[in-house]
């Protein structure tokens, strides 16, 4: 099926969970290094956090997986939903309706619930919750993030079979193919697809590997200015912050960034200045290495 086929389409990846064993230490990075803001703590112990006006990005609970636990992405209302739905229906993927108190939760107008061909669990929803009352305020003196039209940012997760997640993502949920990466990756010889759904060069991307422990690679933030990744960068020693990969700039998406280890183990990506899609003119390439200068890998014993 070609892309031009697939409607409607899933138009931001809207949020994320992460179950983590150290909760508070996840308080600690994402507010006073990352630049997140701590919307709510729940009667579970789970944080609530925002990187603009919108309630929640990011959904830390507890969980001692420390692993990506769901991936919330956006679509355009109530009847772009009903159609998702049949287009799950059609290709015999199990889809649940969530009950008002888990749209609550999620902070949400109304959500079906899936899994990816790796488990991974995967919400639809409409009607994210924003809170223009009380504005985004981070922690930190930051510029904020880049996430109007945008999403979050990106995950890169770890599948069982790339053909399948290729199915699932293009052909079912409407993602498109920015292009590809094919690379030695610690010995060994693996394909990256790389995935938009708006003008951000990718959502997703993802790639099979054998034994991986962890199902999330590394998760994207994009700031707004150039010196907020600066800026964050020298906070690492003052805050503990490993950084698993230097600056650099990525050959695909030309993004500006460094690589840090969360409290869960994972990578997060701080970054600036990514490559805009445009679907009438974009062509898919493959590169064969990651990045065009830097990042590279620091402190391997950890990882």
């Amino acid at each position: 099926m070609s892309d031009e086929q697939v409607v409607p389409r899933v138009q931001a990846l809207g949020y994320v969970g992460i179950g983590a064993g150290d909760v508070g230490a996840w308080e600690a990075f994402a507010t006073s290094f990352l630049g997140l803001e701590l919307r709510e703590r729940d009667a579970s112990g789970a944080l609530h956090l925002r990187m603009d006006d919108q309630v929640a990005r990011v959904i830390v609970e507890p969980d001692g997986g420390d692993d990506l636990t769901f991936t919330g992405w956006e679509v355009a209302g109530d009847a772009a939903l009903a159609e998702l739905a049949e287009r799950l229906r059609a290709a015999g993927i199990p889809y649940a309706t969530a009950t008002p108190e888990e749209c609550r939760a999620r902070h949400v107008g109304g959500m079906i619930r899936c899994a990816d061909p790796a488990g991974l669990a995967t919400e639809l929803y409409w009607g994210g919750l924003v809170d223009l009352a009380q504005p985004f305020r981070s922690p930190r003196a930051i510029s904020g993030f880049e996430t109007v039209g945008k999403g979050l940012g990106h995950v890169v997760v770890i599948v069982d079979d790339f053909a399948a997640a290729m199915h699932f993502y293009r052909d079912v949920l409407g993602l498109r193919v920015s292009d590809f990466i094919t690379f030695d990756r610690r010995g060994t010889m693996v394909t990256m697809a790389f995935m938009h759904c708006n003008g951000r060069h990718h959502s997703l991307a993802f790639m099979q590997l054998p034994q991986s422990a962890k199902r999330l690679s590394h998760l994207m933030f994009e700031v707004r200015e150039l010196d907020d990744v600066g800026r964050t960068h020298s906070l690492c020693d003052e805050r503990g912050v490993i950084v698993t990969k230097a600056l650099g700039r990525h050959t695909n998406d030309r993004m500006f960034s460094f690589y840090c280890q969360t409290p869960s183990g994972f990578e997060l990506e701080y970054g600036w200045g990514g490559r805009i899609v445009d679907d009438a003119t974009w062509s898919v390439e493959t590169h064969f290495t990651p990045s065009m200068w830097g990042h590279a890998r620091l402190n391997q014993e950890k990882k």
